[in-house]
C-alpha cells in the first residue's frame, strides 16, 4: 500500500490547513489511519488517528480541538483539517495505515507510510 500525503505549506499563526493522504486499494477500508508528525531534533509523534469506518477518533492532546480528522473510504482518502495553527505545530506531517482496524495511537501499530508534507507556522 502507498501513502501519498500532501496539502502542507508555509502558513501564519491562526490559520488552518488540509492535509489529505491518498491511498489505493481495498485495503485502505480495513485499516485503521493516523497522521503523525516530526519536527526538526524530534522524533515522530502521534496526531490523530481514525478507525476504520470513520466513526471513532482519538487526538493527542497538543491538537485536540484544533485538528479534525475524517476519511472517505469511497475516495480512499484520509484528511487532517488543521484549524489555529501555532508555530509550534511546525514539522513534517506524515499518514500512516494501521495493522487494526480500530483507533491506533502507537507508532509500531502501523505498517505503511506515506511520505512527510511539511507544515511551517510562522509567527
Amino acid at each position: 500500500v502507498q501513502l501519498q500525503a500532501s496539502g502542507g505549506g508555509s502558513v501564519q499563526t491562526g490559520a488552518y490547513l488540509t492535509l489529505s493522504c491518498a491511498a489505493p486499494g481495498r485495503a485502505f477500508t480495513t485499516y485503521a489511519m493516523g497522521w503523525f508528525r516530526q519536527a526538526p531534533g524530534q522524533g515522530r509523534r502521534f496526531v490523530a488517528t481514525i478507525d476504520w469506518s470513520g466513526r471513532s477518533t482519538e487526538y493527542a492532546d497538543s491538537v485536540k480541538g484544533r485538528f479534525t480528522i475524517s476519511r472517505d473510504n469511497i475516495k480512499n482518502t484520509v484528511y487532517l483539517q488543521m484549524n489555529s495553527l501555532k508555530p509550534e505545530d511546525t514539522a513534517n506531517y506524515y499518514c500512516a495505515a494501521a495493522s487494526v482496524a480500530s483507533t491506533a495511537t502507537r507508532l509500531n501499530q502501523y505498517v505503511y507510510w506515506g511520505q512527510g508534507t511539511l507544515v511551517t507556522v510562522s509567527s
